[in-house]
C-alpha cells in the first residue's frame, strides 16, 4: 500500500487530465532547451572561404578555370592547392585561407609557378555563400587568428549551462518550482532575441552566456516539476519523454537550419517556435510535494482540491490525511508553538548529499553516471560526423535516433527496474567502445554499427539518471540533487571535445577512455538501490533507507540500515 504523498496519485490519479495537461504544457518549453543547446551548430558554421582580393577577373584552380570564384567553390578543397586569380591590374595572387602571396614578374597566367613570391596575411576574407548565406563567422571574420574566437563560443555556453543548473537547481528548493519555470521561460525569449541583434562577438557570447543559464534552469527544474505530479505508476514516461521533448528541439534546429541560412533570422525562428508557452505558463500552479515540505498547507489543499475537480474526482482528499513529516524538526502543532513552517524548516545545501557515508557512496556514483552520460554522447556525436552526407540530415537523424532509445529505455525501467537498466546499458556502451578499438579500419559498416550501438546504449543511462536522481533524493533537496547532477553532466560535455582532440595521439584513445569509465562506473550503479515502484521520499531519513531490509518484522524506522549505497 502506498504511505505518504505518494497516496495523492492512488486518490487523485497517476496521469489524469491535470497532470496530462500540466505535463505536456511544460514538456512544450523543453524543446526550446534542445533548440538552443544545438542552435549553435549552425550559427558558428565557417564556409569554406580565402583570401580576398579586389577586381578579379581570371581565376585559376588546378584544372578549372572561370572569372568568378563562386564557380570554383564546388571544387575547391582546402590544403589541395591555392587558388590563382588575376586582377584588373594584371597582378597575379596565389590565394589561400590564411596567406596569399604576389606572384613577382609573372608573364603567363597559369597555375604553376616557379618564379618569386611575396607572402601576405589577408586583408579581408571571401566566403563560400553556397551553403551558408550569413553566419557569426562571415560576419565577424572569425577565422585564422580569430578561429579560436568561434572555437569558444560553444564551451562558453556549456558553462553558462553549468552554473544554470546549480543555480536554478538550488533555487527552486528554496523559493519554488513554479517560480522558476516562469522566469527561466521569459528569460529564454529575451535573451534568445537579443542573441540575434547582438551587435559584435562579445555581446554575442555574454547573451549565449545567460541563454545557456536559464535554459539548463528550465531544463533542472521542469525534470523535477513533471516528477512531482505523476504517480510512481507513469513516471518512467513523463520523466524520460521530457529526453524526446529536447530530442524535437534538436531536429527543429536542422529544419530551420536547412530552411534559414542567415544566422540572426535564424535565430529569431528559433527563439519564436516556443514562445506561445509564454502566454500560459502563468497559469502553472505550485508542485503539492513542494508546498506541503514547507508547511503551506492551505495552498496544498487547494490545489488538491483542484486537481479532483479537473480529474472528475470528488474532492475528499485532505492535506492531513497525506502524513507528510518535513525532514528536521516536526510541525507536530502550529497553533501550540506559535512557530511557522520556515522556522523549524531547516536549511539544505549541497553538503546534505554527502551527510553520511551511504550518502555520500551515492551521490558520487549518480555524478559519474550524469558525466559519463554526457562525455558518451558527444565523444559518439561528435565522431559520428565523420560519416559525411548532409549536415542537415545527419543532424536531424542525431534528434531522431535518440526517440526510440528512450522508449526502450522507458520499457525496461518499468519492468526490470532503473538500477538493472541503467547499469547494463552503461557496460553496453563501454564494451561497444572497445570491440571499436578491435574493428580493422577498412571495416567501416560494423565500426558505424558499433558506435551507433554505443550511443544508443549511452542515451538510455543519460535520461534514465534524471528520473532516477529525483527517486533517490528528498523532496527538500531533489532539486538541488538534479542540478548538480545536471552540472557534471556539462562538465562531460566540456571535457567531451578535448577528449575528442586525442585522436590526434590515437584515433581510438577517446573510445578507450569512455569504454573503460563505462564500464567502472555502470559496476558501481549494481550496489546504488532499486527505486521502481517506491514513493518518493520526503526526508533525508527516508531516502538514506532507500534499499534497506529490516532486521525484524517492525523495526521502528531509526533501526533501518542500508545494504546498499
Amino acid at each position: 500500500m502506498t504511505t505518504g504523498v505518494e497516496r495523492l496519485f492512488d486518490e487523485l490519479g497517476h496521469f489524469k487530465r491535470f497532470q496530462a495537461c500540466l505535463y505536456f504544457a511544460a514538456i512544450f518549453q523543453a524543446i526550446s532547451c534542445g533548440i538552443h543547446y544545438l542552435a549553435s551548430v549552425f550559427l558558428v558554421e565557417t564556409p569554406k572561404f580565402l583570401c580576398d582580393t579586389p577586381n578579379i577577373t581570371d581565376i585559376l584552380y588546378i584544372n578549372h578555370s572561370s572569372t568568378s570564384l563562386a564557380d570554383i567553390w564546388t571544387h575547391y578543397k582546402p590544403g589541395d592547392g591555392p587558388v590563382v586569380v588575376r586582377t584588373a591590374r594584371g597582378d597575379q595572387w596565389e590565394l589561400s585561407p590564411c596567406l596569399k602571396a604576389l606572384r613577382l614578374d609573372a608573364i603567363n597566367f597559369q597555375y604553376e609557378f616557379f618564379g618569386n613570391k611575396t607572402v601576405e596575411s589577408c586583408g579581408g576574407f571571401v566566403y563560400d555563400h553556397s551553403e551558408v548565406e550569413q553566419s557569426i563567422v562571415t560576419d565577424w571574420d572569425l577565422v585564422c587568428e580569430k578561429e579560436w574566437l568561434a572555437k569558444l563560443s560553444q564551451p562558453t555556453f556549456m558553462l553558462g549551462v553549468l552554473v544554470g543548473a546549480l543555480v536554478f537547481g538550488d533555487v527552486a528548493d528554496r523559493i519554488g518550482r513554479r517560480p522558476i519555470l516562469m522566469a527561466t521561460s521569459l528569460c529564454q525569449f529575451i535573451f534568445g532575441v537579443t542573441v540575434a541583434f547582438s551587435g559584435n562577438y562579445y555581446l554575442f557570447v555574454v547573451m549565449r552566456f545567460l541563454l545557456a543559464m536559464v535554459s539548463s534552469g528550465y531544463l533542472v527544474v521542469v525534470f523535477v516539476y513533471v516528477t512531482e505530479f505523476t504517480g510512481n505508476k507513469v513516471r518512467t514516461w513523463t520523466s524520460m519523454h521530457v529526453h524526446a521533448a529536447f530530442a524535437v528541439g534538436i531536429m527543429v534546429v536542422a529544419l530551420v537550419g536547412y530552411l534559414v541560412r542567415v544566422w540572426w533570422i535564424y535565430q529569431i525562428i528559433l527563439t519564436l517556435s516556443t514562445s506561445p508557452f509564454l502566454l500560459y505558463c502563468w497559469k502553472f500552479p505550485e508542485t503539492p510535494f513542494y508546498l506541503m515540505a514547507k508547511g503551506r498547507y492551505k495552498e496544498a489543499q487547494e490545489l488538491l482540491d483542484t486537481m479532483a475537480y479537473f480529474n472528475g474526482l470528488p474532492p475528499t482528499l485532505k492535506v492531513s490525511e497525506l502524513n507528510y513529516e518535513c525532514d528536521g524538526a516536526l510541525l507536530k502543532d502550529n497553533k501550540q508553538s506559535g512557530g511557522t513552517a520556515m522556522e523549524v524548516e531547516k536549511r539544505l545545501s549541497i553538503l546534505d548529499m554527502f551527510g553520511s557515508l551511504k550518502m555520500a557512496g551515492r551521490s558520487a556514483t549518480c555524478w559519474a553516471i550524469w558525466f559519463i552520460g554526457s562525455l558518451g554522447y558527444y565523444v559518439f556525436s561528435l565522431g559520428s560526423v565523420n560519416l559525411g552526407g548532409n549536415q542537415y540530415i545527419n543532424l536531424f537523424l542525431a534528434g531522431a535516433v535518440e526517440i526510440p532509445s528512450y522508449l526502450i529505455g522507458c520499457f525496461a525501467m518499468d519492468r526490470i527496474g532503473r538500477k538493472k537498466t541503467c547499469a547494463p546499458a552503461l557496460l553496453l556502451g563501454g564494451v561497444a567502445c572497445m570491440l571499436i578499438i578491435v574493428v580493422p579500419q577498412d571495416i567501416e559498416v560494423l565500426a558505424i554499427v558499433l558506435s551507433m550501438t554505443g550511443k544508443f546504449a549511452i542515451a538510455i543511462a543519460f535520461g534514465l539518471i534524471y528520473l532516477y536522481t529525483c527517486e533517490l533524493y528528498p523532496t527538500t533537496i531533489r532539486s538541488l540533487a538534479v542540478g548538480s547532477g545536471s552540472m557534471m553532466c556539462r562538465v562531460g560535455s566540456v571535457v567531451a571535445p578535448f577528449c575528442v582532440y586525442l585522436a590526434d595521439i590515437w584515433i581510438y584513445l577517446p573510445q578507450l577512455i569512455v569504454g573503460i569509465l563505462a564500464i567502472v562506473i555502470g559496476i558501481l550503479t549494481m550496489f546504488l538501490p532499486e527505486t521502481l515502484g517506491q514513493p518518493l521520499t520526503s526526508t533525508l531519513k527516508e531516502a538514506e533507507a532507500l534499499g534497506s531490509k529490516p532486521k525484524s518484522k517492525n523495526p521502528p524506522v531509526d533501526a533501518l540500515e542500508m545494504n546498499q549505497i
